[in-house]
Parts: C-alpha cells; sequence; structure tokens
C-alpha cells in the first residue's frame, strides 16, 4: 500500500474538480454579441475550439498531481533486524600427553580427537541434536604446565574450529609437561571478563545493541588432575564466581586420581588408585560457580554432555522489522509544474480565447 507522510492533504482532492470548474468559468466570462444567431449559425467550430476541453483537465491533473506532492508519498523499505542475548563461552581444553589415551578402549580414537571433534560440533551442530551456536561469542584456551590462548571470543567461527583442529598435546618431556588447570580457568575468565567490558563499551549509546551477554560459561575439559599450582583451581572457580562465570567441568576418561577424606588430623588427600582426573576437584569448582560437573568415560556421553550444556545455555533471537520510507514526491510536483506549464502555453498560444 502507498505510504504518505501527511495523508490528510489528500482530502484536498475533493476540491479539485470545483477549483478546475471555477477556473475554467473565469476564462469564459468574455463574450462577443451578435444581433442574430442566424449570423454565426453556418460556422463550424475550428481544431482549436474543438480542443478547448483539454485546457480544464490538464488544469484537473495539475491540482491532482500538485495535491499528491503536498501530501508526500514515500516509499517503504523493510529491514527485519535480529539481536541475539547470547553466551560467551570459551572452551579450557586440557592438552597434557595423557590427552593421548584412547577415551574407549573398544574405540581406537585418542581423547583429544573426541575432544576436538565434538567441540566443533557443538559449535558448528551435527544432525544428533546438537543444533550449533552460531549466534555466540565462543574462544579457545588450552593448558598443559602453562596456559594460552589459542582464539579470543569470535563470532565468526569459522577459523576457530580450524585452531580447533590443530590442538597440540605437550610432550612429557617438554617445559610444558603438566596440568595447570587453575591457570586454564583464570585465563579464560581474563578473556571473558576483557570482552565482556569491550563489548560494553563498543556498545554505549546504542539502544539496541546487535549482541547483548546473557552469560558468561567456561567448559573445562580435562583428564588429569591439577599437578601445577601457582593458581589453584579453587581461587581461579572463586574469581569465575564473582565475576559471574559458570563452569561446566568435564573429567574425561575413567577413575579419580585423588579424592578429599576427613580425618581425625583434618582433610587429607589421598590417591583413589585409579589414576585419572580429580573427580572431586572438578565439582567443587563447578558447584562454586553454579554450573555442572560431569565425567565423560567414551564419546556417547561426551555427546550427551555437550547436548546438556547446548540445552541449558541457550541463545534468545529477537528479531525486529524497521520500516525505512525513500520520499516519492519530486515525481508528483515535476508533474503538476509541466501540466501548468502546457496549460499556460497553450491557453497563450494555440488555445488562446478572444477576447
Amino acid at each position: 500500500m502507498p505510504h504518505f507522510a501527511s495523508p490528510w492533504l489528500l482530502l484536498l482532492l475533493l476540491l479539485a474538480p470545483v477549483l478546475t470548474w471555477l477556473s475554467s468559468w473565469r476564462r469564459r466570462r468574455g463574450s462577443v454579441r451578435f444581433s442574430s444567431r442566424d449570423l454565426v449559425r453556418d460556422v463550424r467550430p475550428s481544431w482549436r475550439v474543438r480542443l478547448l476541453w483539454t485546457l480544464p483537465l490538464l488544469h484537473f491533473l495539475a491540482l491532482v498531481c500538485l495535491i499528491v506532492a503536498l501530501a508526500r508519498p514515500q516509499k517503504g523499505i523493510g529491514e527485519v533486524r535480529t539481536t541475539a542475548d547470547g553466551i560467551a563461552l570459551m572452551f579450557v581444553v586440557d592438552r597434557s600427553w595423557s590427552m593421548n589415551q584412547l577415551l574407549d578402549q573398544r574405540d581406537p580414537t585418542t581423547r583429544i580427537d573426541v575432544v576436538k571433534r565434538l567441540c566443533n560440533e557443538f559449535i558448528k551442530g551435527n544432525n544428533r541434536g546438537l543444533k550449533g551456536r552460531p549466534d555466540d561469542l565462543i574462544g579457545l584456551v588450552t593448558f598443559g604446565r602453562f596456559a594460552e590462548t589459542v582464539a579470543p571470543l569470535v563470532r565468526i567461527h569459522e577459523t576457530l574450529t580450524k585452531l580447533i583442529d590443530s590442538i597440540q598435546l605437550a610432550h612429557p618431556q617438554s617445559v610444558d609437561a603438566g596440568t595447570a588447570i587453575g591457570e586454564g580457568i583464570a585465563l579464560a575468565a581474563a578473556r571473558l571478563r576483557d570482552a565482556e567490558n569491550e563489548l560494553a563499551k563498543r556498545e554505549e549509546g546504542e539502544s539496541d545493541p546487535e549482541f547483548k551477554i546473557k552469560s558468561k560459561v567456561i567448559v573445562l575439559l580435562t583428564d588429569g588432575d591439577e599437578n601445577v599450582t601457582t593458581i589453584s583451581a579453587p581461587n581461579a572457580a572463586k574469581l569465575c564466581a564473582d565475576w559471574g562465570i559458570k563452569i561446566y567441568s568435564v573429567g574425561i576418561g575413567g577413575g579419580s586420581g585423588m579424592m578429599t577424606i576427613q580425618t581425625p588430623f583434618g582433610e587429607r588427600q589421598v590417591p583413589t588408585g585409579g589414576g585419572g582426573f580429580n573427580e572431586q576437584l572438578l565439582n567443587r569448582i563447578a558447584e562454586m560457580t553454579g554450573g555442572a560437573y560431569r565425567s565423560a568415560s567414551n564419546e556417547a556421553t561426551l555427546d550427551d554432555i555437550y547436548k546438556e550444556i547446548d540445552r541449558l545455555e541457550k541463545t534468545e533471537i529477537h528479531s525486529k522489522e524497521y520500516t525505512s520510507y525513500e520520499e516519492q514526491f519530486v515525481p508528483w510536483a515535476l508533474a503538476a509544474a509541466s501540466l501548468l506549464a502546457i496549460e499556460l502555453l497553450l491557453n497563450s498560444t494555440l488555445l488562446r480565447r478572444v477576447p
């Protein structure tokens, strides 16, 4: 439907016939008197006389075009803007050498390969229930003895998935051999904090920013116990709790390395005999931040864990329709001016009336 900035002016169209008649009547007021009609009975009207009706028509059309121009016709251009209340998520992946072990003895796939594949499927989606996270900020931190940012938080995930595939494990004889869970968590928390502040600065003053962080999440994947405590995991988890960051901790493989028991001499850490990750530690840091702990002994259970995180941390997409208008009155105004000019030209030359 046509849109007008001042549609009430279109009511003037009702006056256009009246104004045209008044203009035509004023032009016909002059007359020539004859003593008898017999003198002009045999005079036939010329082609000029026959075209006199075009003058009121041109006048009428000019008035119509002028009124339409005054009402300011506009062309609406529809636009749908999508905004997201999403999550900012950092994967924190253990790159210690033990991640080279098989996740399941019945499957020749290593733990790190399963982690890589399912991280990418969490981001891109798969045909087993993961829909993908195209609207979220996602980044990657890995840790051995030292933690490093492999990918900052990004919303375009093509490069991120390639970086996940390129994760290299720390050789047991290298300087990076070790498991610094706390350092990995602390670095990821700092990245989330920085991204939130940067996003707030970038969108300062915007009434409807394209992306707002709904929640901040760390997904920790490790198969070992913490043996580097420059920043301990509980201290890093406390930092996350203070900054509103949830930790979903996932123990990869089997068995608990150490557990805390109550003795007459207080709490003591004792080995469970199974090796592997510290289940109690992973559960503790998850509880401290309002997240959740899960263990994955095979690919199917890890897949289920990703589905659970995907379900718990939902992104809300909002679509708003905007319409911008482009002024279209100029052609109507030009048409009105042209019609009036033609009318005046004809009225003064070919179709001039005497007297």
